[in-house]
Formats: C-alpha cells, sequence, structure tokens
C-alpha cells in the first residue's frame, strides 16, 4: 500500500499499525489477548497505573541477555583465533546502580566518562579494576579519584593527560594502566555529531603522534602502556569502518610493539540498533567474527603476538531494552499541500501547466505528555524513532502521525514519521521502543518538567531502578523558595 505523499521515502504504510517488529522491541515485547502491550509480563496500563508517564520501562532480561550473547560472542570468535576479548558497556548511554550490578554480573566491564559515572559504578559496588575511564577534558580531581580507587584503565585523550595522570599516580603511589586514543581518521557512516575519528573535531591523537605520545607514556615510572584505542563513533550500521580503522590500529600496535609489549588493543564500537522498521543493523556474531579476522591476519602480517582484544559496544546492550510511555493529549490533523506544478513553453509560444504532481494530504499531530526534556535525539540528531499504541489494537485505517512533546519548541518532536490506526484518541498510551540510550541519560527539566521514573520489569514484576522527580525535588534547589 502506497504511503502518504508526506512520509519519508522509506517509511511504508504497514497492513497493520498494531504489529511490533520484533527486532525494533525489546526481547519480552508482545501484545496481550487484549490488545495491550506487554513488557516482560507486565501490561501498559498497568505500568501507567503505578507510575505515570511518562516512565522508560526497562526489559531487565533483555539487557543481561544481550550483554551476555555480546560477551560469549567475541570471547568465543577471538578463542577461535588464538586470543581472548574483554568487554566494556557504556556508562553513558545509561547507568545506574541496578544496571551496573546487571552488566558486571554477566562478565562485562564498564566505561565511565565521568567523576558522576564513576561514583554511580562505585556506589553499586563495582570492582574499580573493571572501570575504565574516558573524556577528552578530565579534570585533575576526576584523574585523581579514578587513580586513587585504582580504576583498571584510563584512557589518555591528549599529549597533555600524559603528565596529569602520571603526577595523580606518583600522588596516590601507584602504576596506573592507561590507553591511548587514536584518532584513526577512518569516516564513520553515521551522523556528524556521533563521527568521532575525523580529523577536525576533539576527541584522540592523530596517528602520525600517536609514537612520539606512546613513548612519552612509557618514560614516566607511575605510568603503564596497556595499548591503544580506537571508537570511530556510533549508531553505525556497515562494518567496513570498523575494519578498516581495526587494520590502521593494528600497523601501529605492531609498531610499538618492536620496542616493548604491547598487551591489549581496545577497537571500540559504536554498533547500531534498530529504530525503525527499516533498519538492520549487522549482527553481533557477524561483527565479532570479522573483527577476530581482521586482528588474527593482521598479527600474521605483521608476526606480532596477538593481543587482548577490547571491545566498547556501546548502545546495542540497554538502547534496545527500553520502552517510554506516553499519555497522548492534543491532536490536530494538519492539511499539507505540496509538490511541483510543471511549467512548459510549447514551440506555439503558449505556456501549459501540469498540476499532476500536486497533492494535498494530512499528517496527525500526536502530542504526548513528555518530549525533547526526557528524549532529545530527534530534535539534537534528527533521529528516528517508531511508535505503536499501547493500551489497545485497532483495525482503523493507518494513518500518518506525528508525535510531538509539549515543550515551547516547534523542533520538540519524538517521532517524525509513523503510522498509527486513525482512531487515536487523547488519553490512549503511545509506547516508543528502543529509547533505552541517551534517552534518560540526556534528559533535561527544560520547562521545568520533573525527570521521568525508570521502572525495570522482569517475570511479571516491576521495581523502581531511579526515581522519578517532583516538582518538590525542583524547586529544592531554588534558594529563593522559603523554607
Amino acid at each position: 500500500m502506497p504511503s502518504n505523499p508526506l512520509a519519508p521515502s522509506w517509511l511504508m504504510q504497514p497492513d497493520d499499525a498494531n504489529a511490533l517488529p520484533a527486532h525494533v522491541w525489546s526481547q519480552n515485547a508482545r501484545r496481550a489477548a487484549s490488545g495491550e502491550l506487554e513488557i516482560a509480563g507486565v501490561s501498559a496500563s498497568a505500568l501507567v497505573q503505578q507510575f505515570g508517564t511518562p516512565v522508560y520501562v526497562v526489559d531487565e532480561a533483555d539487557v543481561t541477555a544481550r550483554a551476555r550473547g555480546i560477551r560469549e560472542a567475541f570471547e568465543r570468535e577471538f578463542a577461535r583465533v588464538g586470543s581472548s576479548a574483554k568487554v566494556y558497556y557504556a556508562g553513558k548511554a545509561f547507568l545506574s546502580t541496578e544496571v551496573a550490578r546487571w552488566v558486571i554480573g554477566a562478565g562485562l566491564n564498564i566505561d565511565v566518562a565521568s567523576g558522576g559515572e564513576l561514583a554511580v559504578a562505585l556506589a553499586a559496588g563495582v570492582d574499580p579494576a573493571r572501570l575504565g575511564l574516558h573524556g577528552n577534558n578530565k579534570s585533575v580531581g576526576e584523574i585523581e579519584r579514578a587513580v586513587s580507587v585504582g580504576v583498571g584503565a584510563i584512557v589518555v585523550d591528549s599529549a597533555i593527560e600524559v603528565e596529569r595522570v602520571a603526577d595523580a599516580a606518583a600522588k596516590f603511589g601507584r602504576v596506573q594502566p592507561v590507553r591511548l586514543r587514536i584518532n584513526s581518521g577512518v569516516h564513520a557512516s553515521t551522523h556528524e555529531y556521533l563521527a568521532t575519528a575525523r580529523e577536525d573535531q576533539k576527541f584522540g591523537i592523530p596517528l602520525a603522534d600517536a609514537a612520539q605520545i606512546v613513548d612519552r607514556i612509557r618514560w614516566q615510572p607511575s605510568l603503564s602502556f596497556l595499548g591503544l584505542h580506537s571508537h570511530i563513533g556510533s549508531q553505525i550500521f556497515e562494518s567496513e569502518g570498523f575494519i578498516e580503522a581495526s587494520r590502521r590500529l593494528f600497523a601501529l600496535h605492531a609498531e610499538l610493539s618492536e620496542v616493548a609489549a604491547v598487551p591489549e588493543l581496545n577497537l571500540g564500537g559504536g554498533f547500531g540498533i534498530a529504530y525503525t522498521s527499516v533498519d538492520h543493523p549487522v549482527q553481533i556474531d557477524t561483527i565479532a567474527a570479522r573483527f577476530a579476522d581482521t586482528i588474527a591476519a593482521a598479527a600474521a602480517e605483521y608476526g606480532v603476538a596477538l593481543p587482548v582484544v577490547a571491545i566498547e559496544p556501546g548502545r546495542s546492550i540497554i538502547g534496545p531494552s527500553t520502552t517510554t510511555l506516553y499519555t497522548i493529549g492534543t491532536i490536530k490533523d494538519v492539511h499539507v499541500t505540496g509538490g511541483n506544478e510543471l511549467i512548459e513553453l510549447q514551440s506555439d509560444g503558449t505556456v501549459t501547466v501540469d498540476e499532476s504532481n500536486l497533492y494535498e494530504s494530512v499528517r496527525k499531530y500526536v502530542s504526548v505528555d513528555g518530549g525533547m526534556s526526557d528524549n532529545i535525539r530527534p530534535a539534537l540528531y534528527g533521529a528516528d524513532y517508531s511508535v505503536r499504541l499501547a493500551n489497545r489494537v485497532s483495525d482503523a485505517r493507518p494513518a500518518l502521525v506525528r508525535i510531538a512533546g509539549k515543550h515551547c519548541e516547534s523542533g520538540d518532536i519524538l517521532v517524525h514519521a509513523d503510522y498509527l490506526p486513525g482512531d487515536v484518541r487523547p488519553g490512549d498510551l503511545a509506547a516508543i521502543p528502543a529509547t533505552g540510550a541517551y534517552g534518560w541519560a540526556m534528559a533535561s527539566n527544560y520547562n521545568y518538567l520533573a525527570r521521568p521514573p525508570v521502572v525495570a520489569v522482569l517475570d511479571g514484576v516491576a521495581r523502581v531502578i531511579v526515581r522519578g522527580e517532583t516538582e518538590d525535588d525542583l524547586l529544592s534547589r531554588d534558594v529563593g523558595v522559603s523554607s
């Protein structure tokens, strides 16, 4: 069936606007016999009755299964070629003490990128040796705290950080393991803001300067050089960029290995996930196999021992696990005209006008009780998401919708384009899947909206893992409020 002419070219009108594409939703999301959305055995209406809306709903079993599956895939493939692998969970995507315990329990390590993220991981009881500290502008205080507690690795992002980390390690009488982040120059196929290895940006050391910086690290008695680190971006669907970055990084790794042993090689990550039905990321098993084959071939070519390989799969663990529920409020049918008139001058001097390419269509604006304060990605990146009714199914004809937030911004859009049953009405519940990464983590109090709770669901039981804010919480920071 053809799409509404206002729809993007990739979005086709579905036969069933109630269907939940399995690769977009968490593993335990399904329609109950009643038509309601259930996640891990808990219905959407029950969640909303208990916790209100908006609410982030995390499928706990989905998180742990993905974490374990990625670790096992990389361990298996690198064992096949005679090496080993370690996997780091990206704390910046979403971190709470419960999630930290889940991923550690699944055998992963954790990346943190600030003093706050480090504090959360430590509060969860994570062994500091299983933490890595990232960041292009770590403060001296952040570095000293990481060194003092025994963080397993600090990723050095600039020449100036060599001395900063060395001084901190000497101050606390430690030898601090470090990695050096390399800007490989590989241009990842992703949004400009998510590409982190292009030449003109803030992260890492250029390949040409890396050997000199490694010499400075090795000269410091309070530092131990673990190896190189690369990260080419986030939400990447193709694997060629990863493979090319791996080849470039390994060439430098081999050169450095001629001077002294380099035990590890961190190949980064940023593997994409499905936000819409047309997104089809490369399977983790395929990525793991390609990484292992590439590193094994490079080691053989350069005649050096295989290092331990570290991987940072990013949003691919937490992203698909979470669905955000909203209550629908205002609905507006907006009539839009478009297309182009074709005006031609004929040989006899007459002018013809062809209006067959013009159209008039309707986009249904569906507003919900959240918005860019709980998911900034559509406004910031133009990111696409999907939406479905959560409280019921309907056989009404699908209608093109745009899910808008309640903020005072025309760019406050959560779903740019999808189809819902045409009888969508105020009071319905809307569910947006794949909101686990960079939703809560980038949330704000714009327009003084309180940030929503995060609720974990497992085996029919729901529990809060991050308490939602209240207006009292917001006012508590305003020193002008009378006590």
